[in-house]
């Protein structure tokens, strides 16, 4: 039964009419133990599968893409231009991770997926920043000019005028009196609250102000009124980073059935998409995730290991060696006044507790010298090997930079001047992971869910288990690869047949 895995033939199901046994016959391959197909009786048959046909087909032939497969967005430039060339060149999409990246660094990337990549699609991340809004501002302002189409919004609790903005620009009717959508928004969200958001029209007072501020046309408002702001709504489940570690089966049909209510109230004419994120390290997991009725999967956390993700070396050998239970969730630095956290990778590094840690005490003292004396020596020597005193006055040059206010409400707050300086730590706990300072290597934040452990077990032995292998465009073919073969082997079972467990296996393989 291992030719269960050729997914790329037509299967007819038989039985043997001395024996009674059950099997599989395939297209050009003779039926075992028969001598003719009159020792068989035909039960029933299967067509070819393959990768390209999971999923829904209109995600293909909105997003101009081969596979139903999207590499996502990880932070800091993790989430790489050459993650997001090889992506696209494969067929598939990638998102650039532009979070916590400066609007110049942003815009170079932009530039450069452009220059390199020509018509090929291809996306970036929109994360919401609730204390720096001029920057999400700015960084739409820099997609819109620059005509980026795909658009990644992550860590949106409500709904802001700069995600509809993108969204609703360029809205426009086609001769025959279609919509068509010039800019399209992802939207990853974890909660149905959230989802229901982006499943309805924009609010009107967010496009009624839109169009009064001279940012969105009368007609595009009007568009807009019949949409829903997202076409294509990313679940994510138990992830690395912000995740509200929700498991996958009991998350995703309460959204699918959530855009099926909504879709029918406000009666949409054309698909609305729901795919899968978090979780997804092996191909029994994307199979799944496919089952479910995802149009989509994005992986992330197995992302980070490959060869052209934007992390160091040191922090790619640390994932690599990762367990199912090697995470931890830590106060994230975006957020970090809001009690929000991340997943974290836990093995080999101590930011996760010495993250604790700062909150606890933002959480205990209004100012740094509430602190008593030897918890602040111990920060200063462990955590900023540096006094207060000096982390502030880089961290006041950084916000002068960057946002004044920041300074302005430092200096009238000192509670609001300590979590910026926690937040000194945590942002460069993720830079340290990046750049491979060897020296910070027990304070590096590196982003992590359950998938980079299972997909480390599944991977083991195999020519994908070094670090230095594994590209991402392979990694993604052998997730796709095996669901398939996963996928296949549960429809024979569905039509009676005896399928062995090692039907369902599927080894990683160099694949083209």
């Amino acid at each position: 039964m291992q030719a269960v895995a050729r997914i790329r033939e037509p299967a007819h199901i038989v039985r043997e009419a001395r024996g009674g046994r059950v099997g599989v016959a395939f297209d050009g391959a003779p039926i075992p133990g028969t001598a003719s197909d009159a020792d068989v009786a035909w039960l029933g048959s299967l067509p070819s599968l393959w990768p390209e046909w999971l999923g829904d087909r209109s995600f293909a032939e909105a997003h101009g893409t081969r596979f139903p497969y999207i590499a996502g967005a990880m932070a800091n430039g993790i989430g790489s231009t050459d993650i997001v060339m090889a992506m696209a060149r494969a067929g598939m999409i990638g998102f650039f991770g532009s979070a916590g990246l400066s609007l110049g660094r942003v815009t170079a990337a932009i530039d450069l997926l452009q220059a390199e990549l020509g018509a090929l699609p291809f996306g970036a991340n929109l994360i919401h920043s609730p204390a720096e809004p001029l920057l999400e501002a700015g960084i739409v302002d820099l997609y819109l000019a620059r005509g980026v189409r795909r658009v990644s919004a992550a860590a949106y609790m409500g709904l802001t005028p700069h995600v509809v903005r993108y969204a609703c620009t360029g809205l426009s009717l086609t001769p025959d009196g279609r919509i068509h959508r010039k800019n399209h928004l992802f939207a990853k969200i974890s909660r149905p609250e959230t989802a229901a958001r982006f499943l309805a029209p924009p609010p009107a007072e967010l496009l009624d102000g839109l169009v009064r501020d001279g940012k969105l046309t009368a007609e595009e408002a009007r568009l807009a009124r019949l949409l829903p702001l997202a076409e294509d709504i990313t679940v994510e489940s138990d992830s690395g980073g912000h995740t509200d570690n929700r498991p996958l089966g009991s998350l995703f049909p309460t959204i699918a059935a959530l855009r099926d209510r909504l879709a029918a109230q406000h009666g949409y004419t054309r698909p609305v998409r729901v795919g899968a994120a978090g979780g997804l390290g092996t191909p029994a997991s994307v199979a799944s995730a496919f089952g479910l009725g995802a149009a989509y999967v994005l992986t992330g956390s197995v992302n980070q290991s490959s060869l052209e993700a934007g992390i160091s070396p040191l922090a790619k050998e640390m994932l690599c060696k990762a367990d199912l239970a090697d995470v931890a969730m830590a106060p994230a630095a975006d957020m970090f006044e809001m009690g929000v956290e991340v997943q974290v990778l836990k093995r080999g590094t101590l930011f996760a507790s010495r993250a604790h840690k700062l909150r606890d005490l933002y959480k205990t003292y209004d100012r740094w010298t509430d602190v008593p004396a030897a918890e602040r020596a111990k920060v200063e020597k462990d955590l900023f090997k540096a006094d207060f005193d000096a982390v502030w006055d880089g961290t006041r040059s950084f916000w002068n930079g960057r946002d004044g206010r920041q300074v302005e409400k430092a200096d009238r707050d000192e509670k609001h001047k300590m979590a910026l300086v926690f937040r000194w730590y945590l942002g460069k706990s993720s830079r340290w992971a990046i750049e491979g300072d060897p020296t910070r290597v027990a304070d590096y934040q590196i982003w992590a869910g359950p998938a980079q452990g299972a997909f480390n077990a599944w991977v083991k032995g195999s020519f994908l288990e070094p670090a230095g292998a594994r590209s991402v465009v392979q990694i993604a073919r052998n997730l796709l690869e095996g669901a398939a073969v996963v996928t296949r082997a549960q429809q024979l079972r569905t039509y009676g047949v005896p399928v062995p467990e090692e039907a369902f296996a599927f080894s990683p393989r160099p694949l083209s």
